[in-house]
């Protein structure tokens, strides 16, 4: 089971471009029994070493925007560990409660946004294609050879978000994929094809710096589950390659939103904690 889930993890991580890691809870939680912190800890590592995956594929295409993943990284770093902190203050009904909000939440901004950009709702992390040509943002300028040229309000503004996205994820265990797509698209003004690969490299650092601070707050993983859960999502994130160009689009962003709406009314009306 532990295969199974983390599979459905790595390609809906893969055939979304932000959101799909948002079922790893509840999985955790409903399909194998783990306690919500322990499952916020699990997803954390499944989810930054699944995008970890995804990322060197995303390099290896030339897709990365370095200048932006590394003030966004940064931050998100600085974020997670608070975010692992700040899950400790709220009983475990209180986070799951607070959990099934942001997944109300992530479904309609995905739904809104196949539904806005139907052409953009095709583009998925596990498919590398070219990126195309970027526009001039008000905040960040990007010169014809496609490189991104920060400004003070460009990297301030990446840095805040990237602070926010962190401790969305050390709370959570999500990958933060919602709120890095759109910020890169609208704040650095980068093309959705880049912005998708690029929140890959993002989601990886960030997961990883949640789970180092769970590991030096002497909390232990179940690392055999852990490692079977993580096998599942690097699986699923090839087969999202395979499937990638075949499946995406707003349809399968619009299935993937109502099946969080789904999953999140169960989280409310059958809190076990």
């Amino acid at each position: 089971m532990a295969l199974l889930f983390g599979a459905i993890i790595g390609l809906a991580l893969g055939l979304t471009g932000g959101g799909g890691s948002i079922f790893a809870v509840p999985l955790l939680v409903y399909g194998l029994g783990l306690a919500p912190r322990e499952a916020i800890s699990v997803s954390l590592a499944a989810v930054g070493l699944a995008a970890a995956f995804g990322a060197a594929g995303a390099v290896r295409a030339r897709l990365v925007e370095y200048r932006a993943a590394i003030i966004f990284a940064l931050a998100g770093m600085v974020g997670a560990p608070l975010g692992v902190k700040a899950a400790h203050w709220f009983s475990e009904t209180t986070l799951l409660t607070a959990f099934a909000i942001l997944m109300l939440v992530v479904a309609i901004g995905m739904w809104r946004a196949a539904m806005r950009s139907p052409a953009a709702a095709g583009v998925v992390r596990a498919d590398y294609v070219p990126a195309v040509a970027s526009e001039t943002g008000p905040m960040c300028r990007v010169d014809s050879d496609r490189q991104l040229r920060l400004t003070g309000p460009c990297s301030a503004v990446l840095a805040l978000t990237g602070i926010g996205t962190g401790l969305l994820a050390g709370a959570f265990g999500v990958g933060g994929g919602f709120v890095i797509v759109p910020a890169l698209t609208l704040i650095a003004r980068i093309d959705i094809h880049r912005a998708v690969a690029t929140s890959l490299l993002i989601i990886s650092f960030v997961g990883l710096a949640g789970v180092a601070t769970v590991l030096a707050e002497g909390r232990q993983l179940p690392w055999l589950l852990t490692a079977l859960f993580v096998g599942g999502a690097l699986a699923g994130m090839l087969l999202g390659r395979l499937l990638a160009r075949r499946t995406a689009g707003p349809r399968l962003q619009k299935l993937f939103a109502a099946a969080i709406i789904v999953v999140a009314v169960f989280v409310l009306a059958s809190r076990p904690y």
